[in-house]
């Protein structure tokens, strides 16, 4: 890796984490402590505002923004190729905001890279969501955000119909499907759905606060402890 690449990974890795030590650095970067320290020690010449010292810890301080990054013609297809094959399994929005970011990326990169990029034989022929499935991932998602409970109506395979009032956690996308996990009022216990079969979907205004044992870190202890006595 060439000397000014690494410094640049440094900054990177010191204002992505709270406390970063030369040690960390010395991993990730594959060097020894002592070219971390001079590295270091160059940045903070160069007016890079990076606190602490050997031994100790490095963290940046706060408004720190680095220029537009540039990017190889290799990184440019692989942000090609990601949007590509995300954008058919996306709510409406973040498809329309993932196209946005390309085309930004894209206008700012040096010839040879952008025409790399723009000549990416690799596409996404899967079939998209339908329009009521996107509609409800763009809510559930707004309301994982805002932390706004949601009243469903949810067919189970069962084929039963249930009414639930629920705190949406997160959304995952398991190929052909999205589902989301929440808290359910209901149950009183963690519930997965699939976004498919929800067949009613109202935001409501009450929000909701992180209780004990009832977290997306709470749910993923549970799923892990799972797969431990599997």
């Amino acid at each position: 890796m060439r000397r000014a690449d690494r410094l640049f990974q440094i900054v990177q890795l010191i204002r992505g984490r709270r406390l970063t030590t030369a040690e960390f650095l010395a991993q990730r970067l594959e060097v020894s402590i002592r070219t971390v320290y001079r590295d270091v020690a160059a940045l903070q010449q160069q007016g890079v505002p990076i606190d602490g010292e050997a031994g100790v810890g490095y963290r940046m301080r706060v408004g720190f923004e680095l220029p537009p990054l540039m990017f190889s013609a290799e990184e440019a297809q692989s942000l090609v190729a990601a949007v590509r094959l995300a954008q058919p399994q996306l709510d409406a929005v973040l498809e329309q905001r993932a196209e946005e970011a390309l085309s930004k990326i894209l206008a700012v990169l040096p010839g040879t890279a952008r025409a790399a990029a723009e000549s990416l034989t690799v596409y996404a022929l899967q079939r998209g969501l339908d329009e009521a499935t996107r509609a409800r991932l763009t809510q559930l998602r707004q309301a994982t955000e805002s932390r706004n409970k949601l009243r469903l109506s949810y067919l189970d395979l069962n084929e039963q119909t249930t009414q639930r009032v629920v705190r949406p956690l997160a959304c995952f996308f398991w190929g052909p499907v999205w589902t989301f996990s929440a808290w359910c009022e209901l149950r009183e216990d963690f519930r997965s759905f699939r976004v498919d079969r929800v067949q009613a979907l109202e935001v409501l205004e009450e929000r909701f606060r992180d209780e004990p044992g009832k977290t997306l870190a709470d749910l993923q202890r549970l799923d892990n402890a799972r797969e431990d006595w599997a």
